[in-house]
């Protein structure tokens, strides 16, 4: 499975898991309840996974920890506070660099709506319009509006490098015109 697959399957359970719990809890309340629901989903969701710097020939194993690895391609940063920082997205940024892997959600529970909670980071994922249409689906269906912002900076969950989107490269294939 894609990591973009795996990313819609996971923004789907984490929208289910805050309609059923709620805002307020700790982070460690949602890993373990979100795992859950992963693995019902039947994807691989491991908890905990450390991960090691190297510097000038010295390894740390356990320099840090990413919350959650699904499919061993998405990292899962779970937060619950007041307000996400940029500290928080350069952390997952860093697991994504650090582990080689392309795709990682940033998901804040303390938000109100979860659509709000939901930032999608990426480190040289090769995307195309209709992946990146397939995630606009889905936000149009979580009501998660478009951002204005694009690339340089981490894509937000439901944006894309698309030729219908603002900032886009001229060299991707036109794309159907899907009112956002």
């Amino acid at each position: 499975m894609k990591e973009n697959e795996i990313g819609r399957m996971v923004v789907d359970a984490a929208l289910k898991v805050h309609r059923e719990l709620g805002p307020g809890l700790l982070d460690s309340v949602y890993e373990v309840v979100l795992i859950h629901e992963l693995q019902r989903r039947g994807l691989k969701a491991e908890r905990q996974v450390p991960v090691s710097i190297t510097h000038q020939g010295l390894r740390f194993d356990e320099a840090s920890r990413a919350d959650i690895i699904v499919d061993g391609k998405v990292i899962l940063e779970l937060k619950s506070v007041e307000t996400v920082t940029n500290a928080h997205k350069k952390q997952l940024l860093t697991y994504l660099r650090l582990t080689g892997r392309k795709l990682g959600f940033l998901l804040n529970f303390a938000e109100a709506l979860m659509k709000d909670g939901i930032t999608r980071i990426v480190n040289g994922l090769d995307e195309n319009w209709q992946s990146s249409k397939l995630l606009c689906a889905l936000c149009v269906l979580a009501g998660v509006e478009l951002a204005d912002e694009h690339p340089p900076r981490p894509l937000r969950l439901c944006e894309s490098p698309t030729p219908s989107h603002p900032g886009s490269s001229a060299s991707a294939p036109p794309a159907p015109s899907v009112p956002h």
